[in-house]
């Protein structure tokens, strides 16, 4: 049987429920776990964290809206990453991290092996915190790192640090996918992430809605994809003070580059489906740990194992389920 997909929104999980979880976690026959702001002890939430870190199957993990409410929570979930072999996707959008949070994640994030799409958007971080997340994108010729990286609404963090951001992505032999928005960038650190786009040789989405930009930030845009080779394909500048005849002009140069390396053949050391990335996740408004109405649960014993597949931002089968 192929592995299955649970998925539950909003619900107080019970024990009976959690103690489900646990034995398809442990049985291999999960590849997505989503327990988006679900309520459970914190006993239950260690139980969940033991099963991730004995499943061989699971590939996409989502906590968002709070459910790593403490920092006991995070330990646990440091000890399941530090354990476990197959995850790809890890979803922490709306928890209260901070900057301690992240120290505590940071040994098991940066070592995973398979670890490739980390969302920590909305989480409280400042700059010691994404000191450990520019780690997380080595240099050219170093080890491999994250291919897609949302650090959407982190307003504590400083110009500094995202200057500091900027620099990793320009040299990042991996990063594909870069959400920051509905963070105060503002024009300034626009220009920096130009720069970086620029000098990067994979980055192919850049999502700055709702930043604080300018027309000034979008004539460097339009000027870096009209005069210079990019990988960029997509760069999404809604709900900023921009022109919509700017937006315009640079979305029809990324169209005309995205065809023309339809037309070009694919290097032999990088497979097709690696070229066709799309950020897979759903637009939203910064939202804090709010509830919303339970969906549906797939419990071990009481239900069939249900199968989904779609092709996610990092070339594998997953579910999507990211709305936050």
């Amino acid at each position: 049987m192929l592995p299955a997909s649970i998925q539950i929104t909003g619900e107080l999980l019970s024990a009976a429920e959690v103690q489900d979880i646990c034995e398809s976690l442990k049985e291999d026959s999960v590849r997505l776990l989503s327990v988006r702001g679900c309520q459970l002890s914190d006993r239950d939430f260690g139980h969940v964290c033991r099963g991730v870190a004995e499943s061989r199957s699971l590939a996409q993990l989502n906590l968002n809206l709070g459910v790593v409410s403490s920092i006991s929570r995070t330990r646990h979930l440091a000890d399941a990453l530090k354990a476990n072999r197959s995850l790809q996707t890890l979803f922490l959008h709306g928890s209260p991290l901070l900057d301690a949070g992240l120290v505590t994640l940071n040994p098991a994030l940066s070592t995973h092996p398979t670890l490739v799409c980390l969302d920590l958007g909305d989480c409280m971080l400042g700059d010691e915190a994404l000191g450990l997340i520019c780690g997380m994108l080595p240099p050219d010729g170093a080890k491999s790192g994250l291919r897609e990286l949302t650090l959407s609404a982190n307003p504590g963090i400083s110009s500094k640090g995202w200057a500091r951001l900027a620099i990793a992505v320009a040299h990042s032999s991996q990063l594909r996918v870069l959400n920051l928005d509905y963070n105060p960038l503002g024009d300034q650190i626009a220009g920096m992430l130009a720069v970086a786009v620029a000098s990067s040789r994979t980055l192919e989405v850049l999502d700055l809605e709702g930043t604080g930009l300018t027309n000034q930030s979008a004539q460097v845009f339009l000027d870096m994809v009209e005069n210079y080779p990019t990988s960029l394909r997509v760069l999404v500048l809604a709900e900023n003070a921009i022109s919509p005849e700017l937006q315009q002009q640079i979305c029809d140069l990324l169209s005309e580059g995205e065809e023309d390396d339809r037309d070009a053949p694919l290097p032999r050391s990088e497979p097709a489906s690696n070229r066709a990335l799309l950020p897979v996740r759903f637009k939203h408004q910064p939202i804090r740990r709010t509830q919303q109405a339970p969906t549906w649960l797939l419990p071990h014993s009481n239900f069939s194992h249900q199968v989904f597949s779609l092709t996610s931002g990092v070339g594998d089968s997953l579910q999507s389920d990211t709305e936050v």
